[in-house]
């Protein structure tokens, strides 16, 4: 039996179906042993009027030091949502201690959307983010992580010149096989990009209005589930992106529903996809 434990590093919010709360039902619905390494704890996410946030930083030594003395090891990595950019610097130490050889390292970068940084990131999280995705075999960056990461301008309106381009920098920067998010080329489509540092493939499908926070989230936690299942990177970027979709317009017939989406109700489906 080809059993995987896979480690997700990743926030907690305690209420708002991202991070960690979205990342561990989903990949372990998949078949797959979740371990996780919390980088901070949210009382609940950022989109939320408030919220506290514990920084969870000054624990990650000891607990990587204590996984070692075990033997503890994985056979796959999946970065989220880190708390500041010192943290990328245990992560690299995992990536080369505890992740079994012939592993997935699967980064995305989640730091920014619609042209900004999310609160509390600057320049130097974004260069430090570069370098943990250089170290990365996939990653799934957004077309405004994309941009910030290669010194683009940001492209609200999107062509495939410019994002072949934009796939091009960001190849030539980390080396990385990419799953460039939020890639539609009319008003009413989006999609993803999938390159293998080769060749580039789409797919697109309607745009649903109502996306809401943590839309990132399930759909690099399905493409994770999946791709660990066995799919490809194309087939594993497709079921990730109808799962999305499916979570998304469930939540829309519940529009008091406004913080995250319903994928707790879709994932008989994502394993129907799989299977």
């Amino acid at each position: 039996m080809d059993y995987k434990r896979i480690l997700t590093v990743q926030d907690i919010s305690c209420v708002g179906q991202c991070s960690l709360t979205v990342a561990l039902p989903i990949i372990s619905a998949c078949g797959i042993e979740t371990a996780i390494l919390p980088s901070a704890v949210l009382s609940n996410h950022t989109a939320f009027p408030d919220f506290t946030f514990c920084d969870l930083t000054g624990e990650m030594p000891a607990i990587i030091k204590e996984w070692d003395r075990q033997n503890i090891t994985f056979s796959d990595l999946y970065t989220g949502y880190l708390g500041n950019a010192n943290q990328v610097e245990y992560v690299k130490t995992i990536m080369n201690s505890a992740i079994e050889t012939g592993g997935h390292k699967i980064v995305d970068p989640a730091m920014a959307d619609m042209g900004r940084l999310y609160t509390g990131f600057d320049a130097n999280y974004v260069e430090k983010m570069t370098e943990l995705c250089a170290e990365a075999d996939i990653i799934l960056p957004n077309v405004t992580e994309a941009c910030l990461m290669t010194d683009s301008l940001y492209h609200k309106e999107l062509d495939k010149p410019f994002v072949e381009e934009l796939l091009g920098k960001l190849w030539n920067r980390c080396g990385a096989k990419i799953i460039l998010t939020g890639v539609g080329f009319s008003d009413n489509t989006n999609g993803v990009a999938v390159f293998d540092g080769k060749k580039t493939e789409y797919y697109e499908h309607r745009l649903i209005g109502g996306g809401s926070h943590g839309t990132g989230d399930v759909y690099a936690s399905a493409f994770v589930g999946s791709l660990l299942s066995g799919k490809s990177l194309l087939d594993a970027a497709k079921i990730a992106a109808d799962f999305t979709v499916l979570c998304i317009e469930k939540t829309n017939q519940h529009p008091e529903h406004w913080y995250g989406v319903m994928f707790e109700t879709q994932i008989d489906r994502l394993i129907e996809m799989i299977k």
